[in-house]
Protein backbone atom coordinates (compact mmCIF):
# COMPACT_ATOMS: atom_id res chain seq x y z
CA UNK A 1 0.00 0.00 0.00
CA UNK A 2 1.51 3.32 -1.13
CA UNK A 3 0.17 6.80 -0.43
CA UNK A 4 0.89 9.11 -3.39
CA UNK A 5 0.82 12.91 -3.52
CA UNK A 6 -0.73 15.38 -5.97
CA UNK A 7 -2.56 12.70 -7.94
CA UNK A 8 -4.90 13.37 -10.87
CA UNK A 9 -8.43 12.09 -10.26
CA UNK A 10 -9.42 12.22 -13.93
CA UNK A 11 -8.96 8.44 -14.43
CA UNK A 12 -11.10 7.78 -11.36
CA UNK A 13 -14.37 9.51 -12.30
CA UNK A 14 -16.56 8.62 -15.26
CA UNK A 15 -17.23 12.27 -16.07
CA UNK A 16 -13.52 12.53 -16.90
CA UNK A 17 -13.21 15.75 -14.89
CA UNK A 18 -9.69 16.95 -14.14
CA UNK A 19 -9.14 17.39 -10.42
CA UNK A 20 -6.24 16.59 -8.15
CA UNK A 21 -5.89 15.07 -4.69
CA UNK A 22 -3.31 16.06 -2.12
CA UNK A 23 -2.96 12.39 -1.13
CA UNK A 24 -4.23 9.25 -2.84
CA UNK A 25 -4.14 5.58 -1.82
CA UNK A 26 -5.59 2.28 -3.05
CA UNK A 27 -6.63 -0.26 -0.43
CA UNK A 28 -7.11 -3.94 -1.25
CA UNK A 29 -7.94 -5.33 2.19
CA UNK A 30 -9.81 -4.29 5.32
CA UNK A 31 -6.49 -4.36 7.17
CA UNK A 32 -4.98 -1.83 4.74
CA UNK A 33 -8.08 0.33 5.11
CA UNK A 34 -7.79 0.32 8.90
CA UNK A 35 -4.09 1.11 8.66
CA UNK A 36 -4.60 4.23 6.57
CA UNK A 37 -7.61 5.37 8.61
CA UNK A 38 -5.64 5.26 11.85
CA UNK A 39 -2.39 6.70 10.46
CA UNK A 40 -1.74 9.93 12.41
CA UNK A 41 -0.33 11.61 9.30
CA UNK A 42 -3.74 11.54 7.58
CA UNK A 43 -6.17 11.18 10.49
CA UNK A 44 -6.91 14.92 10.77
CA UNK A 45 -7.36 15.43 7.00
CA UNK A 46 -10.60 15.38 5.02
CA UNK A 47 -11.12 11.94 3.47
CA UNK A 48 -12.93 11.01 0.29
CA UNK A 49 -13.91 7.42 -0.52
CA UNK A 50 -13.98 6.42 -4.19
CA UNK A 51 -15.35 3.28 -5.77
CA UNK A 52 -15.85 3.39 -9.53
CA UNK A 53 -16.31 7.17 -9.58
CA UNK A 54 -19.54 6.76 -11.55
CA UNK A 55 -21.73 8.87 -9.31
CA UNK A 56 -19.54 11.88 -8.54
CA UNK A 57 -18.95 15.28 -10.08
CA UNK A 58 -15.81 17.13 -9.02
CA UNK A 59 -16.77 20.81 -8.87
CA UNK A 60 -13.51 21.73 -7.14
CA UNK A 61 -10.16 21.42 -8.89
CA UNK A 62 -8.28 20.24 -5.80
CA UNK A 63 -9.16 17.95 -2.89
CA UNK A 64 -6.99 19.00 0.04
CA UNK A 65 -7.08 15.69 1.85
CA UNK A 66 -6.79 11.93 1.37
CA UNK A 67 -8.66 10.07 -1.37
CA UNK A 68 -9.10 6.37 -0.58
CA UNK A 69 -9.80 4.17 -3.60
CA UNK A 70 -11.54 0.96 -2.53
CA UNK A 71 -10.10 -2.00 -4.47
CA UNK A 72 -11.29 -4.82 -2.20
CA UNK A 73 -12.26 -7.67 -4.54
CA UNK A 74 -13.40 -11.28 -4.41
CA UNK A 75 -16.70 -13.12 -4.97
CA UNK A 76 -17.65 -16.11 -2.83
CA UNK A 77 -20.67 -18.30 -2.13
CA UNK A 78 -21.25 -18.45 1.62
CA UNK A 79 -24.33 -20.69 1.70
CA UNK A 80 -26.09 -22.77 -0.95
CA UNK A 81 -29.27 -24.80 -1.16
CA UNK A 82 -31.08 -26.45 -4.04
CA UNK A 83 -33.03 -23.23 -4.64
CA UNK A 84 -30.82 -20.32 -3.60
CA UNK A 85 -27.36 -19.00 -2.72
CA UNK A 86 -25.95 -16.43 -0.33
CA UNK A 87 -23.16 -14.68 -2.21
CA UNK A 88 -20.66 -12.10 -0.95
CA UNK A 89 -18.69 -9.65 -3.11
CA UNK A 90 -15.93 -7.21 -2.19
CA UNK A 91 -16.78 -3.53 -2.42
CA UNK A 92 -14.20 -2.97 -5.15
CA UNK A 93 -15.67 -5.53 -7.56
CA UNK A 94 -16.97 -3.90 -10.74
CA UNK A 95 -20.76 -4.11 -10.55
CA UNK A 96 -21.28 -5.44 -14.09
CA UNK A 97 -18.59 -8.09 -13.51
CA UNK A 98 -20.58 -9.32 -10.50
CA UNK A 99 -23.78 -9.44 -12.56
CA UNK A 100 -22.04 -11.43 -15.32
CA UNK A 101 -20.60 -13.82 -12.73
CA UNK A 102 -24.03 -14.53 -11.26
CA UNK A 103 -25.51 -15.13 -14.71
CA UNK A 104 -22.71 -17.55 -15.61
CA UNK A 105 -23.43 -19.48 -12.41
CA UNK A 106 -27.19 -19.49 -13.04
CA UNK A 107 -28.04 -17.27 -10.07
CA UNK A 108 -31.04 -15.03 -10.74
CA UNK A 109 -31.88 -11.61 -9.34
CA UNK A 110 -29.35 -9.13 -10.73
CA UNK A 111 -29.87 -9.57 -14.49
CA UNK A 112 -32.03 -6.43 -14.88
CA UNK A 113 -29.20 -4.42 -13.30
CA UNK A 114 -26.72 -5.29 -16.04
CA UNK A 115 -24.26 -2.67 -17.30
CA UNK A 116 -24.85 -0.18 -14.49
CA UNK A 117 -21.52 1.60 -13.99
CA UNK A 118 -19.72 1.59 -10.66
CA UNK A 119 -18.64 -0.88 -8.00
CA UNK A 120 -20.39 -3.23 -5.59
CA UNK A 121 -19.70 -0.98 -2.60
CA UNK A 122 -21.54 1.94 -4.14
CA UNK A 123 -24.62 -0.10 -5.10
CA UNK A 124 -26.38 -0.23 -1.72
CA UNK A 125 -25.50 3.37 -0.87
CA UNK A 126 -28.13 4.59 -3.32
CA UNK A 127 -30.14 1.40 -3.76
CA UNK A 128 -29.35 1.21 -7.46
CA UNK A 129 -32.16 0.11 -9.73
CA UNK A 130 -33.15 -0.32 -13.36
CA UNK A 131 -35.93 -1.87 -15.44
CA UNK A 132 -38.26 -2.58 -12.55
CA UNK A 133 -35.68 -4.02 -10.13
CA UNK A 134 -33.82 -2.47 -7.19
CA UNK A 135 -30.86 -3.89 -5.29
CA UNK A 136 -32.86 -4.08 -2.06
CA UNK A 137 -34.83 -7.00 -3.54
CA UNK A 138 -31.78 -9.30 -3.43
CA UNK A 139 -29.79 -7.56 -0.70
CA UNK A 140 -28.99 -9.54 2.46
CA UNK A 141 -26.50 -7.43 4.42
CA UNK A 142 -23.23 -5.51 4.15
CA UNK A 143 -20.07 -5.01 6.15
CA UNK A 144 -18.67 -1.53 6.68
CA UNK A 145 -15.76 0.03 8.57
CA UNK A 146 -16.26 3.08 10.77
CA UNK A 147 -14.02 5.93 9.63
CA UNK A 148 -13.07 7.04 13.11
CA UNK A 149 -12.80 3.81 15.11
CA UNK A 150 -11.79 1.43 12.31
CA UNK A 151 -14.24 -1.13 13.67
CA UNK A 152 -16.33 -3.31 11.36
CA UNK A 153 -20.10 -3.54 11.58
CA UNK A 154 -22.66 -5.59 9.69
CA UNK A 155 -25.83 -3.82 8.52
CA UNK A 156 -29.05 -5.71 7.75
CA UNK A 157 -31.50 -4.69 5.06
CA UNK A 158 -33.73 -3.03 7.63
CA UNK A 159 -30.83 -1.06 9.09
CA UNK A 160 -29.88 0.26 5.65
CA UNK A 161 -33.30 1.96 5.34
CA UNK A 162 -33.51 1.65 1.58
CA UNK A 163 -35.69 4.03 -0.39
CA UNK A 164 -35.79 5.24 -3.98
CA UNK A 165 -32.08 5.82 -4.69
CA UNK A 166 -31.65 6.26 -0.96
CA UNK A 167 -30.12 4.55 2.06
CA UNK A 168 -28.99 5.47 5.55
CA UNK A 169 -25.46 5.96 4.16
CA UNK A 170 -26.62 9.00 2.20
CA UNK A 171 -28.28 10.63 5.20
CA UNK A 172 -28.10 9.53 8.85
CA UNK A 173 -24.71 7.81 8.51
CA UNK A 174 -23.34 9.88 5.65
CA UNK A 175 -19.54 10.06 5.76
CA UNK A 176 -19.30 7.75 8.78
CA UNK A 177 -18.77 4.31 7.23
CA UNK A 178 -16.89 2.73 4.33
CA UNK A 179 -18.61 -0.31 2.80
CA UNK A 180 -16.16 -3.20 2.36
CA UNK A 181 -18.38 -6.08 1.19
CA UNK A 182 -22.01 -6.83 0.29
CA UNK A 183 -24.06 -10.03 0.55
CA UNK A 184 -26.88 -10.99 -1.81
CA UNK A 185 -29.56 -13.68 -1.65
CA UNK A 186 -29.97 -14.99 -5.20
CA UNK A 187 -32.30 -17.62 -6.58
CA UNK A 188 -31.73 -20.66 -8.74
CA UNK A 189 -35.41 -20.48 -9.72
CA UNK A 190 -35.70 -17.22 -11.68
CA UNK A 191 -38.64 -14.88 -11.69
CA UNK A 192 -38.39 -12.81 -14.86
CA UNK A 193 -39.07 -9.06 -14.93
CA UNK A 194 -39.72 -8.20 -18.58
CA UNK A 195 -42.64 -5.77 -18.49
CA UNK A 196 -40.66 -2.63 -17.61
CA UNK A 197 -39.35 -0.40 -20.39
CA UNK A 198 -38.47 -2.02 -23.69
CA UNK A 199 -37.24 -5.38 -22.39
CA UNK A 200 -40.13 -7.37 -23.84
CA UNK A 201 -39.83 -5.73 -27.27
CA UNK A 202 -36.05 -6.18 -27.28
CA UNK A 203 -36.36 -9.88 -26.42
CA UNK A 204 -38.72 -10.31 -29.37
CA UNK A 205 -36.29 -8.48 -31.65
CA UNK A 206 -33.61 -10.89 -30.44
CA UNK A 207 -35.85 -13.82 -31.38
CA UNK A 208 -36.14 -14.96 -27.76
CA UNK A 209 -39.34 -16.91 -27.11
CA UNK A 210 -38.31 -18.47 -23.77
CA UNK A 211 -36.80 -15.86 -21.41
CA UNK A 212 -33.66 -16.64 -19.41
CA UNK A 213 -31.55 -14.55 -17.08
CA UNK A 214 -28.84 -14.43 -19.75
CA UNK A 215 -31.28 -13.25 -22.43
CA UNK A 216 -32.73 -10.58 -20.16
CA UNK A 217 -29.23 -9.35 -19.33
CA UNK A 218 -28.38 -9.17 -23.03
CA UNK A 219 -31.59 -7.26 -23.73
CA UNK A 220 -30.87 -4.77 -20.94
CA UNK A 221 -27.33 -4.27 -22.27
CA UNK A 222 -28.68 -3.63 -25.78
CA UNK A 223 -31.13 -1.05 -24.50
CA UNK A 224 -28.56 0.72 -22.34
CA UNK A 225 -25.94 0.80 -25.10
CA UNK A 226 -28.47 2.23 -27.55
CA UNK A 227 -29.40 5.08 -25.22
CA UNK A 228 -26.46 5.77 -22.93
CA UNK A 229 -23.01 7.00 -23.96
CA UNK A 230 -19.96 4.94 -23.03
CA UNK A 231 -18.01 6.89 -20.36
CA UNK A 232 -14.80 5.75 -22.08
CA UNK A 233 -15.91 7.77 -25.12
CA UNK A 234 -18.00 10.60 -23.64
CA UNK A 235 -17.69 11.60 -19.99
CA UNK A 236 -20.92 11.04 -18.05
CA UNK A 237 -22.32 9.53 -14.86
CA UNK A 238 -25.36 7.83 -16.34
CA UNK A 239 -28.66 9.16 -15.04
CA UNK A 240 -27.95 12.60 -13.56
CA UNK A 241 -31.36 13.12 -11.92
CA UNK A 242 -33.77 10.92 -10.00
CA UNK A 243 -37.17 10.26 -11.51
CA UNK A 244 -39.39 12.49 -9.34
CA UNK A 245 -42.30 11.07 -7.37
CA UNK A 246 -45.14 13.57 -7.19
CA UNK A 247 -48.56 13.56 -5.50
CA UNK A 248 -51.18 11.77 -7.56
CA UNK A 249 -53.41 14.84 -7.62
CA UNK A 250 -50.58 16.96 -9.02
CA UNK A 251 -49.93 14.32 -11.68
CA UNK A 252 -53.59 14.19 -12.71
CA UNK A 253 -53.69 17.98 -12.97
CA UNK A 254 -50.53 18.01 -15.13
CA UNK A 255 -51.92 15.15 -17.23
CA UNK A 256 -54.83 17.34 -18.28
CA UNK A 257 -52.39 19.99 -19.51
CA UNK A 258 -49.84 17.50 -20.92
CA UNK A 259 -51.81 14.41 -22.08
CA UNK A 260 -48.66 12.56 -23.19
CA UNK A 261 -46.99 12.76 -19.76
CA UNK A 262 -46.01 9.24 -18.69
CA UNK A 263 -46.34 8.16 -15.08
CA UNK A 264 -45.94 5.04 -12.96
CA UNK A 265 -48.03 4.62 -9.82
CA UNK A 266 -45.73 3.88 -6.86
CA UNK A 267 -48.35 4.05 -4.10
CA UNK A 268 -51.99 5.09 -3.73
CA UNK A 269 -50.87 8.69 -3.31
CA UNK A 270 -47.79 9.07 -5.52
CA UNK A 271 -46.79 8.75 -9.18
CA UNK A 272 -43.27 8.54 -10.57
CA UNK A 273 -42.62 10.69 -13.66
CA UNK A 274 -39.63 10.02 -15.94
CA UNK A 275 -37.16 12.88 -15.48
CA UNK A 276 -35.84 12.31 -19.00
CA UNK A 277 -39.28 13.04 -20.47
CA UNK A 278 -39.59 16.27 -18.46
CA UNK A 279 -36.13 17.43 -19.57
CA UNK A 280 -36.81 16.57 -23.19
CA UNK A 281 -40.09 18.51 -23.16
CA UNK A 282 -38.13 21.56 -22.05
CA UNK A 283 -35.99 21.36 -25.18
CA UNK A 284 -32.73 20.18 -23.62
CA UNK A 285 -32.21 16.87 -25.41
CA UNK A 286 -29.13 17.10 -27.63
CA UNK A 287 -28.30 20.67 -26.59
CA UNK A 288 -24.58 21.51 -26.40
CA UNK A 289 -23.17 24.39 -24.36
CA UNK A 290 -19.41 24.73 -24.71
CA UNK A 291 -17.90 21.39 -23.70
CA UNK A 292 -21.02 20.27 -21.81
CA UNK A 293 -24.43 19.17 -22.94
CA UNK A 294 -27.46 16.90 -22.67
CA UNK A 295 -27.05 13.64 -24.53
CA UNK A 296 -28.78 13.41 -27.90
CA UNK A 297 -30.33 9.99 -27.21
CA UNK A 298 -31.13 10.27 -23.49
CA UNK A 299 -32.07 13.60 -21.93
CA UNK A 300 -31.43 12.23 -18.43
CA UNK A 301 -27.68 12.11 -19.13
CA UNK A 302 -25.46 15.19 -18.87
CA UNK A 303 -22.12 14.85 -20.60
CA UNK A 304 -18.59 16.18 -20.76
CA UNK A 305 -17.58 16.45 -24.40
CA UNK A 306 -13.92 16.85 -23.59
CA UNK A 307 -12.54 19.51 -21.32
CA UNK A 308 -15.54 20.69 -19.31
CA UNK A 309 -15.01 21.63 -15.69
CA UNK A 310 -17.25 20.21 -13.02
CA UNK A 311 -18.64 23.63 -12.20
CA UNK A 312 -19.82 24.01 -15.82
CA UNK A 313 -21.73 20.73 -15.63
CA UNK A 314 -23.28 21.74 -12.33
CA UNK A 315 -24.35 25.07 -13.86
CA UNK A 316 -25.99 23.18 -16.73
CA UNK A 317 -27.80 20.90 -14.28
CA UNK A 318 -29.16 23.92 -12.43
CA UNK A 319 -30.48 25.43 -15.66
CA UNK A 320 -32.20 22.12 -16.47
CA UNK A 321 -33.75 22.04 -12.99
CA UNK A 322 -34.92 25.62 -13.34
CA UNK A 323 -36.66 25.04 -16.68
CA UNK A 324 -38.43 21.86 -15.49
CA UNK A 325 -39.58 23.64 -12.34
CA UNK A 326 -40.92 26.60 -14.31
CA UNK A 327 -42.82 24.47 -16.83
CA UNK A 328 -44.11 21.60 -14.71
CA UNK A 329 -43.74 22.76 -11.12
CA UNK A 330 -41.56 19.70 -10.42
CA UNK A 331 -38.19 19.91 -8.67
CA UNK A 332 -35.58 17.51 -10.04
CA UNK A 333 -33.07 16.06 -7.57
CA UNK A 334 -29.57 15.05 -8.73
CA UNK A 335 -28.45 11.45 -8.24
CA UNK A 336 -24.85 12.59 -8.68
CA UNK A 337 -22.83 13.74 -5.66
CA UNK A 338 -21.09 17.12 -6.00
CA UNK A 339 -17.59 17.11 -4.52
Amino acid sequence: MTVSQNVSLKPFNTFGIEARARYFVRVQTIEELREVLTDPVYRSLPRLILGGGSNVLFINDFFDGLVIKIDITGIAVLEETADAVLLEAGAGVVWHDLVMHTIEQGYAGLENLSLIPGTVGAAPMQNIGAYGVEIKETFDSLEAVHLESGESRRFTKEECRFGYRESIFKHGLRGQYIITSVRFKLSKIPVFHTSYGAIGDTLREMGVTEPSIKAISEAVCRIRRSKLPDPAQIGNAGSFFKNPEIPRLQYETLKMQFPDMPGYVTSPDFVKVPAGWLIEQCGWKGKVIGQTGVHKYQALVLVNYGTARGEEIRALSEEVQKSVKERFGIQLTPEVNFL
